[in-house]
C-alpha cells in the first residue's frame, strides 16, 4: 500500500549539502539554465543506464495500465520526480521549474526509456545546490532571536503551493519555517538559546547527510517517479533495498514492528505490524510523527528531524529485549503541537506474533446474556515452507480461524464477529480460504492485462459456520481482506461493519533485474499485472468495500486510501459470475432493524460520544494547515485543546462513576484505560443479529443455508 523505497531509503527531501560543523564544504554550481552536468556532480553509472531501459522494457511489456508512453505521460513522470524531490515546494523557483520543463517535460519518461539519464542527475544537482543554500540560510537566521510577539502565520503544507517566484519570496518562507520550528521547541519546554542550539544541529546534519547520498539514490527515486507514474503499487527496489523489503516481508527482523515512511522532514508511522512491540504497547499509532529518538530507559534523545529514513530505521531496530524511546507527535497534530514519547521493548517480528487470536466474551443486552466469539485476523498468512516440509501443524489464517470457532462452538458460541481492522492483506490463497470457512462457491475473479479473468473458488468442502457472523474492517483493512469481506457481503452471509475499507484492487509480480553474467541481481521491480474483481463483477479497486453499518474512525479516508494516491487505477466492472445467496439462519438479518438499534445505542453510551468528540478534534487539527507563529498564541491555543481534551474525558470517566483526572497527560494512563469502543459497538451488533434470529426461530422452523 505505500511506496517500499521511501520506508527503507527515505531519501533527504530537505538537505542537499554539506556542512562539518561550521566549516562549509561548497557543492558544484549549477546554473538554473545549465544542460550540462558540472564537475564533481553525481552522474549515472553506465549500469544504471542500462537498468533503466530494463526497467522501462518490462513496464512496457507487463504493466497492467499499459499507457501511452507521449508527451502527457512524460509531463506527469517529470511533474512526479519534481515532487519526491521538493514536496513542499520549498526549494525549486518558479524559474529552476519552468526552464527544466521546457527542455525536458515533454520528453522526460521517452529519455529515462532510453536510458539518458543526465537530465534528472541535473535537475537533482541544481536542487541539491539549492536546498544547501537554503538550510545554510535557515541556520544563518539562528543568530538572533525571532520577534515571536507577531500576526504572521505560516502554512506547513504547500503540498499544493506555488514555487516561489522570487529569492525575496523564498527567504520569507524559510524565516517563517524557522520560527515554526523554534515554536514547536519553545512549547516543549525549550527556551530559544536551547531551541536554536537543537534547530542549528538538525540544519547541519541534514546538510552533511547529502553527502552520504550516492548516485544510487538518485537513481532509485528517479525509477520510483517513473514506475509510480504507472500507478501506486509499481516500485522499484535497488539491490540493498530489494534485501531491505525482503527482510521486512519475512518478519524476521528485530525491532518495534512498524512500518515508516518519509512525510516531509518528519519519519512517519504507516502502520503497525500486529504482534510487534508497538501494536501490543497500543502508544504508537498510524500517522504519528516520529521526532526523536532515545536510546534505553533513560538516554538521550536525539532529535531525528530532517534525517534520512534508512538512518532512523538503524536506529530503532537493535538487540531484542533493549529498550527505545519514541518521541512522537501524535497524528492528527501540526507541527508545534504537544508531543509524546513512547518506551517500546524490542522484540524479533515474527510470523507468530500474526497469527490469528481469538476470545469467547459475554455481551450483555437488554437484560440477556449473548456468548459473541471474537476472532481478530492480523493477517492472510501462511508457513508455505513448513507445509512443504511436512509439519502437519503449519500455521495458516485459515488453520487458526477454525481451531478457534470450533473450540468456541464447544463452548456453545452464539454469534461470530472477525475483527480484520488494520489487516493489510497477505497471501492470496488464504483469503479464498478462510471464505471457505462460511460460503461454498466462487469467492474472487482475478483479469489480467490481456483480458483473462480467472475465477478463484472456496478450496473448503463445506462452510464450518452457519450462524450470526459479522466482519469488522477500517480504513487499513486491504487487499486480501477486501477479497474476503466483499465475498461475505455478496453471499448475504454476515455483515460488514466499520469504515469504508482501503481500495486496493491490484495485483502485483515482482520481477528480478538479473544482471550479466557473473554480476549480481540489479534489484527488483514490482509490477502491477491484474486487478480482483467481486464474483458480482465489481472491482475493489478505489472503492474499497462499504461497510454495511458505519462506525466512526479517526482514520481520515481523505489522506489514507487508494483514493488518496496519484495515478490509482480506475474503478470498474466486468461480468458476474454465478453463485448462490445465503438463506435461513446464514443471511444476513434486516439492515435496517441493526442500524436502528445500533444507532439508539449511540445515543446512550458515553463511550461512544467520547469517541465521536474526540475524531471531531482531530478532524478540526487535520484542516486546519495554517499556524500562528506568536508564541503567546500557540500556547494558548495548546491550553484550550489540552483543556478540552480533559474535559471530554473526564465527562466520559463520570458517567461510569469513575474519578475524574488531573491533567491531560493522564489519559490512557495507568488510571485511565482507554476503551476500543467501535469494538464493543461491533460485539453488541453481533448481539443483535442473534437476538434477531432467536426471534425469527420463535416464528418459523430453522432452515440452514446452503
Amino acid at each position: 500500500m505505500t511506496h517500499p523505497i521511501r520506508r527503507f531509503v527515505g531519501w533527504l527531501i530537505a538537505a542537499t549539502a554539506i556542512v562539518a560543523l561550521g566549516a562549509a564544504v561548497l557543492m558544484p554550481r549549477t546554473p538554473a539554465r545549465a544542460t550540462v552536468l558540472p564537475p564533481g556532480a553525481l552522474a549515472p553509472s553506465a549500469t544504471q543506464r542500462a537498468v533503466a531501459r530494463k526497467v522501462g522494457q518490462i513496464l512496457t511489456d507487463y504493466q497492467y495500465s499499459d499507457p501511452k508512453i507521449n508527451a502527457q505521460f512524460s509531463q506527469l513522470v517529470f511533474a512526479r520526480y519534481l515532487h519526491f524531490l521538493d514536496p513542499e515546494h520549498a526549494y525549486f523557483l518558479a524559474a529552476d521549474v519552468h526552464d527544466f520543463d521546457a527542455k525536458y517535460g515533454n520528453d522526460f519518461a521517452q529519455l529515462l526509456e532510453a536510458g539518458r539519464l543526465d537530465p534528472a542527475f541535473l535537475i537533482f544537482q541544481r536542487f541539491r545546490q539549492l536546498s544547501s543554500e537554503r538550510l545554510r540560510y535557515a541556520i544563518s537566521l539562528l543568530a538572533k532571536e525571532p520577534d515571536f510577539d507577531t500576526d504572521a502565520t505560516y502554512r506547513y503544507d504547500r503540498r499544493h503551493a506555488p514555487w516561489p517566484a522570487t529569492e525575496a519570496q523564498m527567504n520569507a518562507l524559510w524565516h517563517k519555517r524557522v520560527m515554526n520550528d523554534a515554536i514547536s521547541l519553545m512549547l516543549s519546554g525549550k527556551s530559544w538559546p536551547q531551541a536554536a542550539a537543537t534547530l542549528h544541529k538538525r540544519f547541519a546534519a541534514e546538510l552533511r547527510s547529502i553527502t552520504r547520498l550516492s548516485s544510487e539514490d538518485v537513481f532509485e527515486e528517479l525509477m520510483n517517479a517513473y514506475a509510480r507514474t504507472f500507478d501506486p503499487h509499481t516500485t522499484y527496489f535497488s539491490p540493498l533495498n530489494s534485501e531491505e523489503y525482503n527482510t521486512e516481508m519475512s518478519l524476521n527482523y528485530q525491532g518495534i514492528g512498524a512500518t515508516l515512511e518519509m512525510d516531509g522532514n518528519y519519519i512517519k508511522v504507516v502502520n503497525v505490524i500486529p504482534g510487534g512491540p508497538a501494536a501490543v504497547s497500543g502508544k504508537l499509532k498510524p500517522d504519528d510523527r516520529i521526532t526523536g529518538i532515545g536510546q534505553g530507559v533513560h538516554g538521550h534523545i536525539t532529535d531525528v528531524v530532517g534525517w534520512r529514513l534508512g538512518k532512523v530505521v538503524r536506529l530503532i531496530r537493535g538487540k531484542a529485549g533493549t529498550t527505545v524511546r519514541l518521541q512522537i507527535l501524535p497524528a492528527g497534530t501540526h507541527p508545534g503541537g504537544k508531543e509524546a514519547v513512547v518506551c517500546l521493548v524490542r522484540n524479533r517480528v515474527t510470523l507468530k506474533a500474526q497469527e490469528a487470536q481469538g476470545k469467547l466474551e459475554t455481551v450483555k443486552q437488554n437484560g440477556r446474556t449473548y456468548k459473541i466469539g471474537v476472532i481478530t485476523v492480523p493477517s492472510f498468512y501462511e508457513d508455505v515452507k513448513a507445509e512443504d516440509d511436512g509439519d502437519s501443524g503449519y500455521p495458516s489464517t485459515t488453520r487458526d480461524v477454525r481451531r478457534l470457532i470450533l473450540k468456541f462452538e464447544k463452548e456453545h458460541m452464539q454469534g461470530l464477529l472477525l475483527d480484520l481492522r488494520n489487516d493489510g492483506g497477505g497471501y492470496l490463497p488464504q483469503a479464498t480460504a478462510l471464505t471457505g470457512l462460511f460460503i461454498h462457491g466462487p469467492v474472487v475473479q482475478l483479469r489480467g492485462r490481456a483480458g483473462h479473468i480467472e475465477v478463484l473458488d472456496d478450496p473448503e468442502k463445506a462452510p464450518i459456520y452457519t450462524g450470526p457472523l459479522a466482519v469488522l474492517v477500517n480504513r487499513f483493512s486491504a487487499s486480501a481482506s477486501e477479497i474476503f469481506a466483499g465475498a461475505i457481503q455478496d453471499y448475504h452471509r454476515g455483515v460488514i461493519i466499520g469504515q469504508n475499507t482501503y481500495g486496493k484492487g491490484t495485483v502485483q509480480n515482482l520481477i528480478p533485474l538479473e544482471g550479466r553474467a557473473g554480476r549480481p541481481n540489479e534489484g527488483e521491480i514490482a509490477v502491477t499485472v491484474g486487478k480482483f474483481y467481486r464474483i458480482t463483477g465489481q472491482s475493489t479497486q478505489l472503492r474499497g468495500v462499504i461497510p454495511n453499518i458505519d462506525l466512526p474512525s479517526a482514520i481520515n479516508p481523505k489522506t489514507v486510501g487508494e483514493s488518496s494516491m496519484p495515478r490509482a487505477l480506475p474503478y470498474n466492472t466486468i461480468g458476474p459470475v454465478p453463485f448462490q445467496v445465503s438463506t435461513g439462519t446464514a443471511a444476513i438479518p434486516s439492515i435496517a432493524k441493526l442500524k436502528a438499534e445500533e444507532q439508539a445505542r449511540e445515543q446512550r453510551d458515553p463511550n461512544f460520544r467520547w469517541l465521536v468528540g474526540d475524531i471531531h478534534d482531530i478532524e478540526a487539527i487535520r484542516t486546519d494547515k495554517v499556524v500562528s507563529l506568536n508564541i503567546a498564541t500557540r500556547r494558548r491555543e495548546r491550553q484550550e485543546r489540552d483543556a478540552k481534551l480533559l474535559a471530554l474525558d473526564n465527562h466520559r470517566r463520570a458517567a461510569f462513576g469513575l474519578p475524574p483526572l488531573q491533567k491531560v497527560d493522564e489519559i490512557g494512563g495507568k488510571n485511565d484505560k482507554i476503551p476500543d469502543v467501535v469494538l464493543d459497538q461491533a460485539k453488541d451488533i453481533v448481539a443483535d443479529m442473534v437476538a434477531l434470529e432467536q426471534a425469527d426461530q420463535s416464528k418459523q422452523p430453522l432452515v440452514r443455508g446452503a
